[in-house]
């Protein structure tokens, strides 16, 4: 999808690398900042119009990239003659890349939904999406192993002071680019509130400083696993496909109940291009306006939103929201609204 140099997730991989190596991180290729690929039934080497027009290209969250693999796959399983190219990363990093870089892409997911209005509707003079749909619900932990510091001595009520012990390490993403690198903001924040201790963030903090950032905390799985790190900061899907030990926050915290909006949004912090302030994590998917292959995009989502596709998202470790919540119901596809509900005040 570049014509010439690095690419910017190859861009993004290098500087990740380079910080990693640094930390003596150098066991941490699991996940990576994205991953692209493709597949295809035509065995000629200069595709007609039609299986051209049979071309499928999926951005997703990082922490997308497993069940999607899975949707793609059951997706291509239903039309042998699809071609599909699919790029996992930071959810930040990927609307950039169509925004602001031109990057074509059919369908959009996103870790919150909000990036979508927020960084979409109106950019650089344009609009890139005019609606969303919000798909799957998750929520924010912090993963750890049998081998972690403190792990014997973690309990629900005192994990917050284990995980500011002397010595031990948390990873977690950077929050410029993606939405759990915010959102471990917004639960700390939040945290606080809750046990009552002002100083409950930056104490937790210390042990997570900027240099131990990654563009993606899945990158950072192999980290974990191997002992490089002691916790990280990532969503409950993640800790329950990889078979992680997680710490099962309280709703207050974990940005799991929407029944909660308004206490989280008592709290903000500094997100990909401005304050974010908390919110219920839903996922968001789209088709962008430039959309080569929108029609196809929409068929996508549809399976997404499907019975079989619901079933593929609710095994890895995320809510399923059923219907499917709609941002408009005047600009969502007709092919889509039988699968929507209007999105609630």
């Amino acid at each position: 999808m570049h014509s010439s140099g690095r690419t910017p997730c190859a861009h993004r991989w290098y500087l990740a690398t380079l910080a990693l190596l640094a930390l003596g991180l150098v066991a941490v290729g699991v996940g990576a900042c994205g991953s692209s690929s493709s597949s295809s039934a035509s065995t000629s080497p200069s595709p007609s119009a039609s299986t051209a027009s049979k071309t499928l290209i999926v951005f997703g969250a990082g922490t997308l990239a497993t069940p999607f693999t899975q949707e793609i796959a059951a997706f291509k399983a239903a039309d042998p003659g699809v071609t599909v190219n699919s790029h996992f990363g930071a959810s930040g990093d990927d609307v950039k890349m169509i925004t602001q870089l031109g990057e074509p892409a059919d369908v959009l997911g996103v870790a919150d939904y909000s990036l979508i209005p927020t960084e979409m509707f109106s950019a650089n003079g344009k609009s890139f999406a005019s609606w969303y749909v919000g798909f799957v619900a998750n929520q924010i932990t912090f993963a750890y192993t049998t081998h972690s510091k403190g792990a014997k001595q973690l309990t629900a009520s005192n994990w917050y002071k284990v995980l500011a012990e002397p010595g031990v390490r948390i990873g977690r993403s950077t929050p410029a680019a993606d939405p759990s690198g915010y959102q471990i903001l917004q639960a700390l924040k939040l945290a606080q509130s809750y046990y009552h201790d002002p100083t409950l963030s930056a104490s937790v903090l210390k042990n997570s400083p900027s240099s131990t950032e990654a563009e993606t905390e899945t990158s950072l799985l192999g980290a974990l696993q191997s002992g490089q790190i002691d916790y990280l900061a990532i969503y409950r899907s993640d800790a329950l496909q990889n078979h992680l030990k997680y710490i099962n926050l309280p709703p207050q915290i974990s940005l799991s109940d929407p029944k909660l909006a308004k206490s989280y949004a008592t709290v903000s912090v500094q997100g990909p291009s401005g304050m974010v302030t908390g919110k219920p994590i839903i996922y968001g998917l789209t088709v962008p306006s430039n959309a080569p292959n929108s029609a196809l995009g929409e068929q996508f989502i549809a399976f997404v939103l499907s019975p079989s596709g619901q079933a593929i998202m609710r095994a890895n470790g995320f809510v399923v929201i059923s219907p499917a919540l709609a941002s408009s119901t005047t600009a969502i596809p007709a092919s889509l609204s039988s699968l929507t509900q209007p999105w609630p005040k």
